[in-house]
């Protein structure tokens, strides 16, 4: 079918087209050969009078005129799907679809590992892909390369809706064996231990904790650096040091690691992991049936979240924030 001269057939490959920046990549999601993904990158080309996308390097990269047809196309697409196409009855049991997820190891072991368990049998025919949180997760989410995203709630974007799920707090672990963990551990000798804590990417993000005991007028002795929250076990064990953990996590890996915890002699505040979702999707079955998961388990698990000061945590939230768009 035509409109104008274009084929109508080709907004959705120009749409992943535009996601992918691949014609190898947009190919495999569109089930068509490179070759035909090509011949369809060169009928666009022929239509818009552009390049759309253009080689530089080894990495394609798109023309000024395709990053505006970004969310036009998508937005067409998008009502096209819910007030033409005849949307059929959701059905978990015979979905035959991918979820893209964002998350840290963090929320893949506390959350994500039960309700991808959960998935096998609620939903055996649906695919998961969970991806490493980036430097731009919004990003991410609004260029359609993700459908989910789970992060700390400050972290989201007020453009796109959101969902809380739980709430975290803090607690000291070690080794089974490392001996200030015998007994409760006072502020002046946490401060003088040894620490293991977790920054991420090139920038060296820092962690909500890490962040916020740098904070303080006293200062850690950092020993080791991790690149993630799961590597930090390993480098715990057998030795003396501490690490600053979440309290869900802690639980976790205490139970299958010769790890002890104990709790941290002052406040730090909690973080609320959240599940966010591009505005375009609130008609996608398959996603707000994911989320109903999500939430479902998080409940199951972990109760209902609650914020015991929701001012103060704002006020940290937009601290941290600046301090994350500034490194």
């Amino acid at each position: 079918m035509r409109f104008q001269r274009l084929d109508l057939n080709l907004l959705v490959a120009l749409n992943i087209l535009l996601e992918e920046r691949s014609v190898s990549l947009a190919a495999d999601r569109l089930c068509l050969s490179q070759s035909a993904t090509s011949s369809a990158l060169g009928r666009l080309r022929d239509y818009f009078e552009d390049d759309l996308l253009v080689l530089k390097g080894r990495q394609m990269i798109l023309t000024s005129r395709a990053e505006e047809l970004i969310d036009p196309v998508r937005a067409v697409l998008e009502q096209i799907r819910s007030t033409i196409a005849v949307a059929p009855e959701f059905e978990p049991e015979t979905c035959d679809r991918q979820i893209r997820i964002m998350a840290s190891d963090y929320s893949t072991e506390v959350l994500l590992a039960d309700v991808l368990a959960r998935m096998e049998v609620a939903a055996p025919l649906m695919r998961f892909e969970i991806q490493t949180m980036s430097g731009k997760p919004i990003d991410s989410l609004e260029r359609g390369m993700i459908d989910l995203l789970v992060s700390v709630d400050f972290a989201l974007s007020s453009d796109h809706p959101s969902e809380t799920l739980w709430e975290d707090g803090y607690v000291i672990v070690g080794d089974a064996n490392n001996p200030h963990l015998k007994s409760p551990i006072g502020a002046d000798a946490y401060f003088d231990l040894r620490h293991v804590t977790t920054r991420f990417g090139r920038s060296r993000v820092p962690a909500f904790e890490d962040w916020f005991l740098r904070r303080q007028k006293r200062i850690r002795k950092i020993d080791v650096v991790a690149p993630t929250f799961l590597s930090v076990p390993g480098l715990l064990m057998g030795t003396s040091r501490i690490a600053t953990m979440h309290r869900k996590l802690a639980e976790r890996l205490c139970r299958n690691l010769p790890l002890a915890w104990c709790e941290v002699p002052f406040d730090i505040p909690p973080i609320r992991e959240a599940v966010q979702w591009h505005v375009t999707n609130r008609n996608d079955f398959a996603i707000q049936w994911m989320i109903g998961q999500l939430r479902t388990t998080a409940q199951d698990l972990y109760g209902t979240s609650h914020t015991s000061n929701e001012s103060a945590h704002g006020k940290l939230a937009v601290e941290f924030q600046a301090h994350q768009q500034l490194d």
